[in-house]
């Protein structure tokens, strides 16, 4: 069941009381998005909490929920009734902890720099993160694990993946990228997942580029932007051509491709996105 505008609250206490058919016990899935029941679902989650049947397992999944909420009656004949286990978050910063822990159940580690090139690519995707870690138990044995054996690894997680683009990009290889983009379309991806990961690669550079023209370093402008391994060479290589002028354009570009996004305006969305890529490239 799930807790929807309109949601009919007696079906909840229905489902509790039906037999099954199939089988002596029963489990009632019930999810909570919003995380408030509203005054009519805390009544009843605070009735059923009270008269739970032996036969019934009620599963209630709830977002995170402010103090207001953990503190409501509802919740609280919730808590004293059952077992409330909290699922965090983990956010960056907890990642390498995270990734660590894993890694020494499979007695394997990372030195600094390839867990920062790990983190970048598994932020906010634990699944993904669970899935490569797996992958370098199959690939790679026990011990520390190269950082180039690392890259190598991980890059090849897809055929097309929208965050090589960048690289064609730095490169200045323009069939690479317009074959990639191509395949990203015939794949399916969200023109809109493209335009960022591009935008995001050309604010990097623009902030880079401006930090050395300030006399700042190249390495502590790339640890500032968190730019590692090969990537470093790639930046370094194309600089010079891409110039303050270019990337101001071709952020404003992309400001414009984004309202198409959006349905403002006319114009093709992919073939937009070559036409900002193909002057960064000469």
């Amino acid at each position: 069941l799930t807790v929807e505008s309109g949601f009919d609250w007696s079906r909840l206490a229905m489902s509790g009381n039906s037999f099954s058919l199939f089988a002596e016990k029963k489990l009632i899935d019930l999810r909570i998005p919003t995380g408030k029941p509203g005054v009519e679902g805390a009544k009843v989650l605070e009735a059923q909490a009270k008269d739970l049947a032996p036969d019934t397992l009620y599963l209630i999944t709830l977002p995170k929920l402010d103090r207001t909420a953990l503190n409501s009656k509802w919740f609280s004949a919730l808590a004293a009734a059952g077992e409330v286990i909290e699922a965090r978050t983990i956010e960056r910063h907890q990642l390498p902890a995270w990734i660590n822990a894993r890694l020494q159940s499979q007695k394997q580690r990372l030195g600094a720099e390839a867990m920062d090139f790990l983190v970048d690519r598994v932020e906010g995707n634990l699944l993904a993160a669970h899935q490569e870690i797996q992958k370098l138990a199959l690939l790679y044995p026990e011990g520390e694990i190269a950082f180039a054996d690392l890259q190598s690894a991980i890059s090849n997680v897809a055929r097309y993946d929208v965050f090589q683009l960048g690289a064609a990009l730095l490169e200045g290889d323009a069939a690479r990228f317009s074959r990639m983009l191509d395949g990203l379309r015939a794949e399916g991806e969200a023109p809109h997942l493209v335009l960022w990961a591009l935008a995001e690669e050309l604010r990097t550079l623009y902030r880079i580029g401006k930090g050395r023209s300030e006399k700042i370093p190249l390495a502590q402008l790339f640890k500032e932007y968190r730019v590692w391994g090969e990537k470093q060479k790639l930046i370094e290589q194309s600089l010079p051509r891409m110039t303050a002028g270019k990337l101001r354009k071709a952020l404003a570009h992309a400001a414009r491709i984004d309202e198409l996004n959006k349905g403002i305006g006319e114009g093709e969305v992919w073939d937009e996105l070559l036409d900002l890529a193909l002057p960064l490239m000469h």
